[in-house]
């Protein structure tokens, strides 16, 4: 096992032990808007194989037949609630049982759904999914839903070519940062 994913296990534990409380909360708040608290979505993972990834749910029901994957400033599927998860990245949270399923780490290309495979090649397709997909990335932390989808896709080849454990670390404080600071959540 690597570091990296022993890092993931402990660091997963212990987050969801601290914030369980939380989940309760939140799952309450989102209920009240009526439908599931969780969204499920296939995403692409690790040499392109298939997996359901968690949220909290953000989106007003059936928001996906109203609109595309992809979201932008003022978008009306948004719920009230799901425009404070999403600024503050607490819908992330549940991608907590990714990480602990092996799915997902903490740190590497957020993973795309199925639909985005137009968008590359089949050679940035292929390099795009050589790694375990993350909850955060280097285009998350530097320009999360606000960079362009070139920007991103730089972003998510420089982590691969340097990816290493101290440079996990490393996006996980810049990440930190940018959530902390409410920077370009859409």
């Amino acid at each position: 096992m690597s570091l990296k994913r022993i890092f993931d296990v402990i660091f997963a534990v212990v987050l969801l032990a601290v914030v369980f409380p939380l989940f309760i909360v939140i799952a309450c708040l989102i209920r009240k808007d009526g439908g599931s608290a969780f969204f499920r979505q296939e995403r692409v993972g690790l040499d392109g194989r298939p997996f359901q990834l968690y949220k909290f749910r953000s989106m007003v029901i059936n928001a996906e037949s109203l609109g595309g994957y992809s979201t932008q400033a003022n978008d009306p599927r948004i719920t009230s609630v799901g425009q404070w998860l999403r600024k503050t990245s607490i819908d992330e949270l549940p991608q907590l049982l990714n990480v602990l399923k092996g799915d997902m780490s903490f740190v590497g290309p957020r993973p795309n759904v199925p639909a985005q495979k137009e968008e590359y090649t089949e050679e940035q397709w292929n390099l795009r999914n050589s790694v375990i997909p993350g909850i955060t990335g280097l285009a998350q932390a530097k320009v999360r839903s606000q960079g362009t989808w070139k920007e991103r896709y730089d972003f998510d080849m420089l982590y691969i070519q340097n990816r290493s454990f101290m440079y996990d670390l490393w996006i996980l404080v810049l990440t930190a940062r940018t959530v902390l600071c409410s920077k370009g959540a859409n």
